[in-house]
């Protein structure tokens, strides 16, 4: 197993190892914090699985930390930024905020960048021999995101935001801190809350949840990133025995 780490910088590494039988092998997820200040990643298992890094930590600019799932797990990660927590583990965060906790025990407050996994070897894969990645911009857009699968086989693709999406958020979708500054860009659904941007109701259908002009924007600035509910052609992607590199604020798409 190679373990990704900078000399120079603060790194940060958790290895959490979970009693499997003989032959079965985990998958690594590492972190990489790539932005110019700290974040506050989020995680949040499915199907009652075990929680990586107890749902949530502080990764300084430059640091990496890994986690290893056994096959089944499935979950999801995210940034949280702007975040102030006293010595008990109680705050807020400006995005991403998950019940103002440290150690979140759900999802993360939209809108937020995600990255969603379907570790094989579950009985929720069709396919039990392949891992499902995708990121998703469904509930808006906080920090850049990507996922890039190392090893492995199969179509193993790159999966990512690699542009800054608060620059060009249109006004309706901006949500600025204290000093004006876009922190985050929310979906259509979140701003507006009607079926034909949530999918939902009449609109509940692939065949009558069409894209819409901020879909389409977030589309075409991040082409592998979910950009509405039924946008699965171009973004689900499958690999086979790989580990995974998540990375916040990537600044390539290899």
């Amino acid at each position: 197993m190679k373990i990704l780490m900078r000399p120079c910088c603060f790194s940060l590494l958790f290895l959490i190892f979970f009693s499997a039988g003989e032959g079965v092998s985990a998958t690594v997820f590492t972190l990489q914090n790539s932005c110019s200040y700290t974040v506050w990643p989020g995680t949040l298992s499915g199907n009652a699985g075990p929680v990586l890094g107890e749902g949530g930590f502080a990764l300084l600019p430059g640091a990496s930390v890994q986690f290893l799932a056994m096959p089944g797990w499935s979950g999801r990660f995210w940034a949280r930024t702007g975040c102030t927590f006293d010595e008990f583990g109680n705050g807020k965060c400006v995005t991403g905020d998950c019940g103002g906790t440290l150690r979140c025990n759900g999802g993360g407050d939209p809108p937020v960048s995600l990255a969603e996994f379907t570790i094989a070897g579950g009985n929720s894969n069709t396919n039990s021999d392949k891992d499902f990645y995708d990121v998703s911009l469904v509930d808006g857009y906080n920090v850049g995101i990507g996922i890039k699968p190392t090893g492995g086989a199969g179509d193993c693709h790159y999966a990512g935001c690699i542009a800054d999406l608060n620059v060009n958020c249109p006004p309706e979708l901006r949500v600025v801190d204290g000093s004006g500054a876009v922190v985050a860009c929310k979906s259509a659904c979140d701003a507006f809350n009607t079926p034909e941007f949530c999918c939902t109701g009449d609109h509940a259908m692939p065949a009558t949840c069409a894209p819409t002009q901020f879909s389409v924007m977030f589309k075409a600035a991040c082409p592998s990133a979910y950009s509405y509910a039924y946008d699965d052609a171009s973004s689900t992607f499958t690999c086979s025995g790989t580990d995974y590199l998540i990375t916040f604020c990537p600044t390539t798409g290899i």
